[in-house]
């Protein structure tokens, strides 16, 4: 989403100065998780926590701020316990985008290198894609798509390239062990080739099946399976900056879910609200398949296993 940056909480975070001083690193001190061969990493939210884990094994102690779908990424605050944690790290992945700027504040205001921030919307290479591309034209049925979607996770390939970005930063902070992340990696990344053959087979059965989202969070995994969002700009655009949606706005997306044309709604249950609710109920009524989404984990899910349940749904829904 491209909302403002989540509120700073500074009065709650100044509290916590003078112990962060202390454990700041300086000159002479050791290097932030040095010491035991293991190496503290701190993500925005399980997403990267998972892809870390998974490269990093038991070489590394993870750190993840926002853990549970009940959680909405975009009205984060950031804790003092998160600037503690921030402070010994010595790896930082964050989505990037304006999407987590929070976690950017804190390994800014503790001294973390900013080598060792990996940011995943500029590791993705999306955004060159996108600006490549005519994202910002207006396509034949009116709708204008501006602006990039920092929802990168979604995106296979990316992840697959975060994948190897970790690797290879954990791989300097503990060279002992970077075989061990390079196989890691390489692993992972074969566990993604089995979704991304059947993404490019439902894109090259379905054509372009027209579908509708409620945010773009999932557009990524969608346009692999070759589907067009034929969603108003103007009902996204407002949901993504939690702005009431302009009333001719709703009205022209729920009359989208009775036009008989749409194939599924992408629907992100982690951020509903009554203008949400509305076309979700309005999908219902026209018999229009409702698939969900979320933002991070489901619980006792990796990466692999949620992107195979989400692969897995789509194709249920277009059967």
């Amino acid at each position: 989403m491209r909302r403002p940056a989540p509120r700073a909480v500074v009065a709650a975070l100044a509290g916590a100065t003078l112990l962060l001083t202390s454990c700041a690193p300086g000159p002479g001190n050791s290097p932030r998780g040095a010491g035991d061969g293991i190496v503290d990493v701190v993500a925005s939210t399980s997403v990267y926590g998972d892809i870390v884990a998974t490269v990093g094994g038991d070489k590394v102690r993870v750190t993840s701020m926002i853990t549970r779908t009940s959680q909405d990424p975009h009205s984060y605050e950031a804790t003092t316990q998160d600037k503690l944690a921030v402070s010994k790290a010595g790896l930082v992945v964050e989505n990037g985008g304006g999407y987590d700027d929070f976690l950017h504040k804190l390994a800014d205001d503790t001294g973390i290198d900013h080598a060792n921030v990996l940011n995943a919307v500029e590791l993705s290479g999306l955004a060159q894609e996108e600006s490549a591309g005519a994202s910002g034209e207006a396509d034949a049925h009116g709708h204008t798509h501006t602006g990039f979607n920092e929802h990168v996770w979604y995106s296979l390939p990316a992840m697959a390239r975060i994948a190897d970005a970790v690797a290879a930063k954990l791989g300097d902070l503990e060279p002992a062990s970077a075989g061990t992340f390079r196989s890691n990696a390489a692993a992972f990344k074969d566990s993604l080739l089995g979704l991304e053959s059947k993404l490019s087979g439902m894109k090259a059965s379905g054509g372009e099946a027209p579908v509708a989202v409620t945010e773009p969070v999932p557009l990524y995994l969608l346009e692999a399976a070759g589907l067009k969002n034929e969603t108003p700009g103007e009902y996204t655009a407002a949901i993504e900056e939690d702005a009431d949606v302009p009333p001719a706005a709703l009205k022209a997306t729920t009359d989208l879910m009775r036009s008989g044309g749409i194939k599924l709604l992408a629907y992100n249950e982690q951020t509903e609200g009554p203008q949400t609710l509305a076309v979700k109920d309005a999908a219902a009524a026209a018999g229009v398949p409702v698939v969900n989404f979320s933002e991070t984990l489901p619980e006792g899910k990796s990466y692999q296993q949620w992107m195979t349940d989400n692969v897995n749904n789509i194709a249920k829904a277009l059967a």
